[in-house]
């Protein structure tokens, strides 16, 4: 019970402390008036929000109430700030520290080490994020890929029990260091190439310290119900909390799985086991132009495929595979509907499609000259494309879903540098105008608790994604009626609108709809971190 009693008692004295600032010398900031859609799903409702500090300490009718600062929010919407469970936010967040692409969009937390890829150690990472000081509030997930890739590389082949060992004691490190859990991305090399079992043991180690599992399941495309069950086993045989990260389901073959995916995920909440989703509002994903190469031509990494698609014999296999990702997974049926995003080597194929660049060559757009592209691509040093390839009511059915939440699965980058996906500047907002008030999917208050409540519920970071004293002041101000992406897969590089004030940790870092250059974010550590608290 005192173990209980002396947290509890600390708490009581820092309101108590809080409650004496507001009382004597007013708030250092009132929202006034708005209409306050408070992360919790609940309808909204009016009321004044008193911030002292980092922290909301009232809530209520404060018109009597003297501040340093008023915020006139009438007739504006106030909500928690949104939680980006999944960004590919690095290393960009470094070149671009004030993230306006997110903050934009009232995202005031963004996490990284996604897809099996991430920093480590976690600490040092942390302390360079500290150092370089950003606007958004970070967290990250310690990647097996990447503990996979220091012990074993990308060889094809099971751990050994020495490196089974120094791969649970990694996972060990980053969890005490502050990571929010283990995330995988089974699709890639080399995680593609980890057993069940392998992925098991180290999910129990980030179990214990109350980490959750996030993964980029093995399969998106046809063989995603096996992938989804793979992904229920792993939380039930490891006993940690589960999350389908940017769910979707791929080529037109496949549309409509998302009722049988769903389906195994309400299943297994029934039977008591902790599923849940995320997901992006877009219906084409972004990913590496390896990703039309089969998994096996990728063992040993870079060279060895580089050796695979040169050889004469080997290559006709490989070339098969691509043809049939471009006719019935990511490729979406043709090769126009792949679309290279980023290319350093070459940024003159930046925003055309592998048909454009067949034609280019003087080739029909077919599939089998798409595949000649692709290889000429990897042995120029490879790229990121855009693959349009989702089916539109798939993702309607998974954002209606109480147990999914809206992430981005974005980049931070460089404004009006190369063909970005528009979801790094777009997805919340485009929820929020487009799904919400255009298309009435869901909700207003629960796309909110969707963008804020969720994530910090699942990810485990404590006091924020509501409007609730004691919380962190994390607030999106916004206009619900003006509220919209403006980035197009044509035209990527436009902020969203209608988001008026952005508060991080209590300052205002969004202001009539622009920037302010300040940079309050902090460093959310995860539940199993063993040093100083947040």
């Amino acid at each position: 019970m005192s173990s209980i009693r002396a947290p509890l008692l600390a708490i009581l004295a820092i309101l108590s402390f809080v409650h004496s600032a507001y009382a004597q010398d007013g708030f250092d900031l009132i929202v006034a008036g708005g209409r306050i859609v408070d992360g919790s799903g609940n309808p909204w409702y009016e009321a004044d929000v008193g911030i002292v500090g980092d922290r909301i300490v009232r809530i209520g009718d404060l018109n009597s109430f003297t501040a340093k600062r008023r915020i006139d929010a009438t007739g504006l919407t106030v909500a928690p700030g949104f939680i980006d469970p999944h960004t590919h936010a690095l290393p960009g967040v470094f070149d671009v520290p004030n993230a306006e692409s997110s903050l934009l969009q009232g995202v005031t937390t963004l996490t990284d080490g996604n897809d099996g890829n991430s920093p480590f150690p976690i600490d040092e990472h942390y302390a360079e994020i500290a150092a370089h000081k950003i606007s958004p509030n970070w967290a990250v997930f310690v990647g097996q890929g990447t503990i996979r890739d220091a012990v074993i590389g990308k060889d094809d082949r099971k751990a050994t029990p020495a490196e089974m060992s120094r791969m649970k004691q990694m996972v060990r490190e980053a969890m005490e260091q502050g990571a929010l859990g283990i995330s995988t991305g089974l699709f890639y090399v080399p995680g593609s190439f980890t057993p069940t079992e392998e992925v098991i043991e180290l999910s129990r180690i980030a179990a214990e310290y109350d980490g959750i599992y996030i993964s980029h399941m093995r399969e998106e495309a046809a063989e995603i119900i096996e992938s989804v069950n793979e992904t229920i086993r792993i939380g039930v045989e490891a006993d940690i909390p589960v999350q389908i990260t940017h769910h979707k389901v791929i080529g037109a073959k496949n549309w409509g799985l998302s009722k049988d995916t769903l389906r195994l995920v309400d299943e297994a909440r029934a039977d008591g086991i902790d599923v849940t989703i995320d997901q992006y509002p877009y219906t084409a994903s972004q990913t590496y132009i390896t990703a039309l190469i089969p998994q096996w031509a990728q063992a040993g990494g870079r060279e060895q495929l580089l050796a695979r698609i040169n050889d004469p014999t080997i290559q006709l296999e490989v070339k098969a595979a691509v043809v049939d990702k471009i006719l019935f997974d990511r490729g979406g049926g043709h090769p126009k509907n792949v679309f290279i995003s980023r290319c350093t080597w070459n940024p003159d194929l930046e925003g055309k499609s592998l048909a454009e660049l067949a034609e280019a060559r003087g080739l029909a757009p077919t599939p089998e000259n798409a595949a000649e592209v692709v290889f000429d691509i990897i042995r120029g040093g490879g790229a990121i494309a855009v693959y349009h390839a989702i089916g539109a009511e798939d993702v309607e059915r998974i954002m209606q879903h109480p147990a999914s939440a809206i992430g981005s699965d974005g980049q931070v980058v460089v404004f009006g540098q190369g063909a970005a996906h528009p979801r790094q500047y777009g997805s919340f907002a485009r929820v929020l105008g487009y799904y919400v008030r255009e298309r009435q999917v869901i909700s207003l208050e629960e796309a909110v608790r969707k963008m804020s409540s969720a994530s910090a519920l699942r990810l485990g970071i404590r006091d924020r994604g509501f409007i609730n004293t004691g919380y962190f002041a994390d607030i999106a101000i916004f206009n619900a009626d003006e509220v919209i992406d403006k980035a197009t897969f044509e035209n990527p590089h436009q902020y969203a609108v209608g988001m008026k004030y952005v508060l991080v940790n209590g300052e205002i870092v969004v202001e009539e709809g622009s920037h302010t250059g300040r940079r309050p974010g902090r460093v959310l550590y995860g539940p199993g971190y063993v040093g100083q608290s947040n």
